[in-house]
């Protein structure tokens, strides 16, 4: 039985990926955490049905943060925030899983710690990279591969993983970038725990503020706090980023010299 080439599985990611954001449009977390209300006064039975939410919501593409408000809401802000930090972890592992083996990257990417304490990659991106594939797919999954192996070969899988968590994007575009780069489970999992926290705290404060289940968003909060996470992503890869900066900068120095 032959195996489907990188291209092909990859291809079958986006069919799949395309499906879930389509269905996210048609069956919005919104509605579908308006029924909950009914089960509220029950613990087990809203626990029940948290749980199934965030099995469910790799499925329709939904943001993880609306599901930590309705946490909060049902638990309050002391039980709520480590409900939802294990909740996202949970529903993130299949998009990890299923991303890893649709580029079959695996985890290839070797890691030592680094002088400032932070976990580094020992092994360059030229030693990691695998033949890339003729066609404009293959070419295209080599260069967005390259772009996110140079950003956790500077950064670290743990700091890279928090730095995105941090920023405000997609989760599961988080999540396949990690994957793709061989970021090994465990770093992810610290990574998502850390740098989802701050998103994580002030969904479920907003939760528990609220009179009846929502799934909306911050409110007067939203830009406030996204700025905090961009600026605290952007302090977080200045080391980094400086490090290669100045390598950079004494080889060029070296040459002309």
């Amino acid at each position: 039985m032959s195996v489907p080439s990188v291209s092909t599985r990859v291809l079958a990611g986006v069919v799949v990926a395309s499906a879930a954001v389509t269905a996210g449009l048609l069956v919005s977390p919104t509605a579908t955490v308006a029924t909950l209300e009914s089960v509220t006064a029950s613990p087990t039975l809203f626990g029940g049905a948290i749980g199934a939410l965030y099995l469910v919501r790799p499925l329709f593409a939904w943001p993880t943060t609306p599901l930590a408000a309705v946490v909060g809401y049902g638990f309050g802000v002391t039980m709520g925030v480590p409900i939802a930090l294990a909740g996202v972890i949970v529903t993130v592992t299949p998009i990890f899983l299923v991303a890893r083996a649709t580029t079959g990257r695996g985890s290839s990417r070797p890691s030592t710690t680094g002088p400032d304490g932070n976990t580094a990659v020992s092994t360059s991106v030229s030693e990691r990279r695998e033949p890339t594939e003729a066609g404009w797919i293959g070419s295209a999954l080599g260069r967005t591969t390259a772009v996110i192996d140079r950003y956790f070969d500077t950064a670290g899988p743990i700091r890279g993983v928090i730095a995105s968590r941090l920023a405000p994007i997609p989760s599961d575009i988080s999540t396949c970038a990690a994957a793709v780069s061989g970021v090994r489970y465990r770093h992810l999992v610290i990574g998502t725990a850390i740098g989802e926290l701050p998103w994580t705290i002030a969904a479920v404060v907003v939760g528990a503020s609220a009179g009846t289940v929502t799934a909306g968003g911050f409110g007067e909060l939203g830009l406030v706090l996204t700025l905090a996470c961009c600026l605290a992503a952007l302090v977080l890869l200045a080391g980094p980023a400086y490090r290669v900066f100045r390598t950079r900068t004494d080889e060029q120095s070296a040459i002309d010299g």
